[in-house]
């Protein structure tokens, strides 16, 4: 079962890589070296690309819950062949029709924890024991307690105080075949007097305080500058953006309404994209949750309680349950129906 869903996964990535070609206007590289020959083919390519095109705009992995799937309506265009292939004629499509991505039947099953930092990286500190890398593995530990033994499979990316790369991390993931990472990190914010939970999903930024976190936490990524070219060209055109920001929402909802319940002022500082290199390189929908501030007096004097830190494991097992149920209901139902 895993080859299969590595198998749609590769045959997802390869169509959208070669319809985003057609919409670009580019003929498919197997187009370009048949010449004049492909003229017949180009045009079936844009016709069939059309709906393959749409499905990577609206991401493979959207449609859980009853909302109803997330649309790009593309208008109608006239792409013109480049000027080094004159035997290539230009090729006009209609607009398209949407179509249900839970057609692929892509359920949740392997979750991947990432406890944050670990080992030589302690990650933010309180200035008075009170670190990062102890509090983010204690969390994940609670939330894995939290999903085993339901129909998910729990894989963490670290199980003790080891000094773990994101380049590792990653591959940890991968390696497991998840279909989800939830990456769970402390704030530190340069205003003693702010604090609160934010949950980010991969996408790009202008906010110079996102961007100043981001460059934080990409620190020990364990990547070179050429394998970074590798990286980013994947992270647009992959299908799992929209259902990262549909999990982030679920987790930061659970974590604001559980916690105000202990302390009725802690911040919701929202849901937001950042272009995190751990999120980047796990090829998978996830999000990286800074579920409370140590640089907050009062937050850090509550994560020494172990039942404010069970709350917050709670409250990130209910966001990440609510949202594969969603996904995996979603996919029964419409097996059902056909």
């Amino acid at each position: 079962m895993q080859s299969v869903d590595r198998l749609k996964r590769q045959m997802l990535r390869d169509a959208v890589r070669e319809n985003l070609e057609v919409i670009e206007g580019r003929a498919p590289a197997g187009l370009r070296r048949e010449g004049r020959r492909a003229r017949t083919a180009f045009r079936a390519a844009a016709l069939v690309g059309v709906p393959l095109a749409l499905f990577a705009s609206i991401n493979a992995f959207s449609g859980g819950g009853t909302s109803s799937p997330e649309v790009v309506v593309v208008a109608q265009r006239t792409v013109a062949p480049p000027a080094s292939e004159p035997g290539l004629e230009a090729v006009s499509w209609p607009a398209p029709k949407s179509i249900d991505p839970t057609l692929f039947h892509l359920d949740v099953k392997t979750i991947v924890l990432d406890a944050g930092h670990g080992g030589t990286d302690p990650g933010a500190d309180a200035g008075d024991g009170l670190v990062e890398k102890g509090i983010a593995l204690d969390i994940a530990e609670r939330v894995r307690g939290k999903l085993l033994g339901g129909l998910f499979r729990v894989v963490m990316t670290r199980e003790g105080d080891e000094t773990v790369s994101l380049r590792e991390r990653a591959r940890r993931a991968r390696e497991a075949n998840g279909d989800v990472v939830v990456s769970i990190h402390l704030n530190s914010i340069p205003r003693p007097d702010e604090g609160g939970i934010e949950t980010y999903y991969l996408g790009p930024t202008d906010d110079p305080a996102i961007r100043q976190l981001a460059s934080a936490e990409n620190r020990s990524s364990g990547y070179s500058l050429s394998d970074f070219r590798g990286l980013l060209e994947g992270v647009y055109v992959d299908v799992r953006q929209a259902e990262s920001r549909k999990l982030a929402e679920s987790v930061q909802g659970e974590l604001v309404s559980s916690l105000r319940k202990i302390t009725p002022g802690v911040g919701d500082r929202g849901v937001k994209s950042a272009p995190f290199v751990v999120l980047i390189a796990s090829e998978m929908p996830g999000i990286l949750a800074e579920v409370s501030c140590v640089s907050h007096a009062e937050e850090a004097r509550l994560l020494r309680d172990e039942a404010f830190r069970e709350a917050i494991a709670e409250a990130l097992a209910r966001g990440v349950r609510a949202w594969a149920d969603a996904r995996n209901l979603a996919g029964a139902g419409r097996s059902g129906n056909g």
